[in-house]
């Protein structure tokens, strides 16, 4: 069997630098042909290595058995392997294991603590977007096998394929924003396969809107809005904002304890500009208020605390409410300090409408900037949501946290943020 393989997949399977570890995500459109490509991959280093380990897997078993394991034995069935001569098929454990004592093994990834024992020489991993980062980190902690004597120019590798993420998640900031020079992203647009149907990509143009279509057929990193808390919020909305130690300081805070999240802005007459953040895991308003005078020890300029109106509230652990203590500690350090919080939180759908309103209103004016150094406030722009058909925030369950640590800090950056908007421009239902 002779294969001729599009640009995109010669791109995913050939390395073009020295490092020992390679790691590829293969992106692409509806029929693009990323399966097929890993599955090859797969057993291409099986072949060339003999006696490597590989770990093939995506977040749920039936992914791997109805998708990726029927890809590998359509590879093989072209390549002339017989069962039972030159593989072996083990169902029990879920294992293939070839003639030269290279194996792959099948899982899926939703207990990923159950992988921690492998060594491996590479992995696959199907829907790439759909594990958790965390998940992702494990993996790469597992790329171990010890090298054999007979490996020539081996390398580690760690390969994924996957359509474009519905929002900017952890494959876009590790692969696009942050790249590492042995991180790599192929591009595979579902036109450039000239293997399809005649006419496939234009009855995809007609199904699709014009976004949906920019993202699972052409592949591109656009943003789908629908189902997003935030809407509209573009490139436009983010710049270098420069902090004036001269200007009105505002603090918005929530005070959730793990993580408790303040934002840090100046704003103007109809303008907001989110500048820095503080996000701490595990901590108190006590520490949070060092963590401020740690970094901004000269300002000159009135501070201003806005933020969650619950704060006001004493609790059983201290005498002092939340602003009290930030009051105490900010006059001892010298600030000069205010505090201008509502009575009572609105619902949150206003806050949501204010938010939003200030991101980019009816007329297409835009008054809400973040700097990039706001990490955790962007990464909920970009990833909160509403729950499917529903108005609700879909808020990550204790479950999901468990498995993705950084899902803890969806919420709570957006919490604080609009707390700030909405005291100053509250939209009133």
């Amino acid at each position: 069997m002779e294969y001729r393989l599009l640009k995109a997949q010669r791109e995913f399977l050939e390395i073009p630098h020295n490092h020992k570890l390679d790691v590829a995500v293969y992106q692409g459109g509806y029929g693009s042909g990323k399966t097929f490509s890993g599955s090859l991959l797969g057993i291409l280093l099986c072949h060339k290595f003999p006696g490597i380990r590989g770990l093939v897997g995506a977040q749920t078993y039936t992914l791997v058995r109805d998708t990726t394991l029927q890809t590998y034995f359509e590879h093989l069935d072209n390549m002339g392997f017989m069962e039972g001569k030159d593989y072996e098929w083990s169902a029990s454990q879920q294992k293939l294991t070839f003639k030269n004592g290279s194996e792959i093994l099948f899982r899926h990834f939703d207990e990923p603590n159950k992988l921690k024992s492998l060594n491996l020489g590479f992995v696959e991993i199907e829907e790439m977007s759909d594990i958790p980062y965390d998940t992702f980190l494990m993996l790469l902690s597992r790329m171990r096998q010890k090298i054999k004597k007979n490996w020539i120019n081996f390398k580690y590798r760690i390969f994924g394929h996957t359509n474009p993420e519905m929002s900017r998640g952890w494959i876009y900031k590790t692969f696009v924003v942050k790249p590492a020079e042995n991180y790599r992203l192929i591009t595979a647009p579902t036109t450039e396969n000239i293997y399809l149907p005649e006419g496939y990509c234009e009855e995809l143009k007609k199904l699709y809107d014009e976004q949906y279509y920019k993202i699972f057929v052409l592949a591109q990193n656009a943003e789908y809005n629908n189902g997003l808390v935030i809407k509209d919020f573009t490139d436009e909305n983010i710049k270098e904002i420069f902090y004036q130690p001269e200007f009105d300081l505002h603090i918005s805070c929530d005070f959730n304890v793990d993580p408790m999240a303040w934002v840090l802005a100046h704003k103007t007459e109809d303008k907001v500009f989110y500048f820095d953040e503080i996000v701490l895991e595990n901590t108190t308003t006590s520490k949070a208020c060092e963590e401020f005078c740690r970094r901004y020890p000269n300002h000159k300029g009135k501070i201003i605390i806005n933020g969650d109106a619950s704060g006001d509230n004493r609790s059983c652990t201290s005498e002092y409410t939340n602003y009290v203590i930030i009051k105490k500690m900010l006059l001892k350090y010298g600030y000069d300090v205010d505090i201008k919080i509502k009575p009572y939180n609105p619902p949150i759908r206003n806050r949501i409408m204010a938010f939003n309103a200030k991101v980019r209103s009816a007329d297409g004016e835009v008054c809400l900037y973040v700097d990039k150094k706001c990490e955790k406030l962007l990464y909920n722009i970009y990833n909160l949501r509403y729950k499917e058909g529903t108005s609700q925030i879909d808020i990550p369950t204790y479950q999901q946290i468990k498995q993705s640590k950084q899902l803890k800090f969806l919420s709570h950056p957006f919490d604080a943020a609009s707390y700030l908007v909405d005291f100053y421009w509250p939209i009133t239902l």
